[in-house]
Formats: structure tokens, C-alpha cells, sequence
């Protein structure tokens, strides 16, 4: 499999729109159509705390994307980066696709400035944590949400 990785561009909105759909579904939930047009508008952005996104392509097949974005720390000088959306497609599992989109995610945390880099996934997301394992160190944090 022939993979490149590289930012998410204006004409690939049909294949994110598929591929962040089964990421949602995989979590069991939906967005609104307002928050899919936004997260778009977002994602193509320049504002500097926008969301950045890069796509996956097997051969000329979207496979995969991640979402990320940095934003300011009150422990740190530098700003750090939140992998917040990572999805593989079910049929590229296992071939390596999550492992490039994290390490793009790393070099463009490097290229940027930023130390740290850090995500969060679902203590039942058995077979991504595998990976997680690999690519990054667990910590003990528990997330709380109102």
C-alpha cells in the first residue's frame, strides 16, 4: 500500500465528510449539519487556534484523518497540540495508517514549535490503545466534563 499524508484541501469535503461520519459513528454519536459546515470552515481556516486536519490516501483512496490543534498552556511557554480526532477506515486497520497520521501530527507539532502533543480516547478502544501504547506514554489523567 502506497500511503501519503498531507493537509486537507477544499476539494476533499465529500471523503472527510465520510471518513469523521464513521468516526463519529465508531463513538455512537452524530453532529448537527451546522456543526459539520463549521468544523469544515474550521479546518480550512487561518486563524491561528483553528483546527488543523490532514487526510490519509491510500494510493488515491482517502483511508484516514486526523484533526488537531494547538492552543496555549498554563504550564508551558510554548503552545502544545491536541490530537483530537484520529480514524483509520475499518478496511486499512492494522497496515500502519493511525501510526502515519500521529507521526504527521508530531512533525507538524515539531515544525510548530510545540513540546507536547497528547489526545484522549475511550478506556474501550481496545485495538487504538494498542497503538497509543507505542506512539506515546499513558498518563493517569481522568477527563470530567460538565
Amino acid at each position: 500500500m502506497t500511503l501519503t499524508i498531507r493537509p486537507l484541501e477544499a476539494g476533499d469535503h465529500e471523503a472527510w465528510r465520510v471518513l469523521w461520519t464513521a468516526y463519529l459513528e465508531f463513538y455512537g454519536t452524530t453532529v448537527s449539519k451546522d456543526v459539520y459546515a463549521s468544523t469544515w470552515r474550521r479546518l480550512l481556516g487561518s486563524e491561528p487556534y483553528d483546527p488543523n486536519g490532514l487526510l490519509a490516501l491510500s494510493g488515491a483512496t482517502p483511508v484516514g484523518l486526523v484533526h488537531y490543534i494547538y492552543h496555549r498552556h498554563c504550564w508551558r511557554v510554548e503552545n502544545v497540540c491536541y490530537l483530537q480526532d484520529l480514524y483509520a477506515d475499518a478496511s486499512v486497520r492494522g497496515t500502519g495508517v493511525g501510526r502515519a497520521l500521529i507521526e504527521a501530527v508530531y512533525q507538524e507539532a515539531d515544525a510548530a514549535g510545540c513540546p507536547s502533543v497528547y489526545w484522549m480516547t475511550q478506556d474501550f478502544n481496545e485495538t487504538a490503545r494498542r497503538l497509543y501504547d507505542r506512539v506515546a506514554t499513558l498518563t493517569p489523567f481522568i477527563k470530567y466534563q460538565r
